[in-house]
């Protein structure tokens, strides 16, 4: 196994900086604005402050679990999180550290709120036109542009790299081909 300190420092300082954004928003939202007592706020057209305190995962995504909820949902989590730091430090190529980084800041983010608070904190309240999005945090904002990001390189790639024919057979490239 080949560790790549630049791709593990790329990504750790991706991770630390959404963490950061994350929690500070959160804090913010909180205790200086007191959403909380509020329960919503007009920002600008299409877009509120909405608190909500979410028990279950990603888009209310299994909401019945109870107070194990809390526990599992932190466990699956981090074992995420091992598998992406793992990921990251092999991985010679920035973009995809950046972008892993960015997916376990969230993760780590969302889980001390649970173990914190017994619950995720959302507020972020996209609207326009009778359609409502899901409420979300900064967290959630960066795993899923991450996510779509790493869904667009890979496409891309596959695009520009089609797997090589040798003798008549499909032979994968390695991380390393180019």
């Amino acid at each position: 196994m080949r560790l790549h300190y630049r791709s593990l420092a790329l990504g750790l300082f991706c991770a630390a900086i959404v963490f950061l954004v994350d929690q500070l928003s959160k804090y913010w939202i909180l205790f200086d604005f007191q959403l909380p007592e509020k329960g919503s706020v007009a920002i600008c057209p299409g877009l509120n402050f909405t608190m909500v305190w979410n028990h279950a995962i990603t888009f209310g995504m299994f909401g019945g679990a109870g107070a194990a909820g809390r526990i599992i949902f932190s466990v699956i989590s981090l074992a995420i999180v091992a598998g992406l730091l793992t990921w990251i430090a092999r991985t010679p190529r920035l973009l995809i550290a950046g972008l892993a980084g960015a997916i376990t800041g969230g993760a780590v983010g969302n889980v001390l709120d649970r173990l914190r608070y017994g619950a995720v904190v959302d507020f972020i309240h996209a609207h326009a036109f009778g359609w409502s999005w899901y409420v979300f945090n900064i967290a959630d904002a960066a795993i899923v542009c991450s996510v779509a990001g790493l869904i667009l390189d890979s496409l891309y790639r596959e695009r520009q790299h089609p797997p090589r024919q040798d003798a008549g057979r499909v032979v994968e490239r390695s991380a390393g081909d180019k």
